[in-house]
């Protein structure tokens, strides 16, 4: 699953499995969402570390036996990139934070696009409360060398709170929203192929920093890299398992690391 979009108030699917490969590209430029919806749970890849969908970083207590209703925050930050254009279809990238998703089945994100639509570059921001409909931020235009910092944290009984600002520009967006289901039980820092009734192609975002990544757990503070907790570098793979998207190992303080675009899926 993936982060879902709203085009004018109206949501819309497109089908993407067992349709020939001429037909799909007709079909995704002429239905596909002008923005992409980033996804939801991640969708397990061929072999161990990967995904179809997700690649970053994801924490938990521990990878085989999470414990769930430990994690309360996290952040990160990372740049807007420029997506590299796609002729002739469209192709959609999401970057995010969030909690949940990595082994449950809410996610509770907000973050970044950087699309390639009808043979434009478009680039946004959203949030999400998976497994509702996510929500542009049309209050806080992203753009090319802009740095966004995001934090999701859990504020009290079902409440998260979720923020994006944007640095460059200095605007900011905060929401409170609530979640009966959630589990908290990951946290993530993630660039993610969106989904749309199918993964959609994922859009050449080169290479995207993200730094300042910590994560609060049983009320320690901490990295990705802190040892009181594991944490899983996250490749995307596609369905053949070739190597779509691929992070960096951590920095020396385990908060911070690259995500690269390799290929088309």
């Amino acid at each position: 699953m993936a982060r879902r979009r709203v085009v004018s108030r109206m949501m819309r699917r497109v089908a993407l499995r067992a349709v020939p490969a001429i037909v799909l590209i007709a079909v995704m430029l002429a239905t596909v969402p002008a923005y992409a919806a980033p996804v939801a749970p991640r969708i397990p890849g061929l072999r161990l570390s990967t995904s179809r969908n997700w690649s970053g970083y994801a924490v938990e207590t521990n990878l085989a036996r999470p414990k769930s209703g430990v994690v309360t925050d996290v952040k990160g930050s990372w740049m807007v990139t420029t997506v590299t254009p796609t002729p002739p279809y469209s192709a959609y990238s999401a970057s995010w934070i969030g909690i949940d998703g990595y082994s449950s089945g809410t996610v509770e994100q907000i973050g970044t696009e950087t699309d390639w639509v009808n043979g434009k570059a478009v680039y946004s921001a959203w949030y999400e409360m998976y497994p509702k409909w996510s929500v542009s931020i049309t209050s806080v235009p992203v753009k090319p060398g802009d740095w966004v910092t995001a934090e999701v944290a859990y504020t009290s009984k079902k409440a998260f709170a979720l923020t994006l600002t944007n640095v460059t520009t200095g605007k900011s967006f905060t929401t409170t929203q609530n979640s009966g289901s959630a589990k908290r039980s990951s946290a993530e820092w993630i660039v993610e192929a969106p989904w749309s009734g199918g993964t959609l192609p994922l859009a050449n975002f080169g290479v995207i920093p993200f730094t300042g990544a910590s994560v609060t757990v049983n009320g320690n503070t901490g990295t990705i890299g802190d040892p009181r907790w594991q944490n899983d570098p996250l490749t995307m793979v596609g369905s053949t398992g070739t190597t779509l998207a691929s992070p960096s190992p951590l920095s020396s303080s385990g908060s911070a690391f690259s995500m690269t675009w390799l290929a088309y899926n």
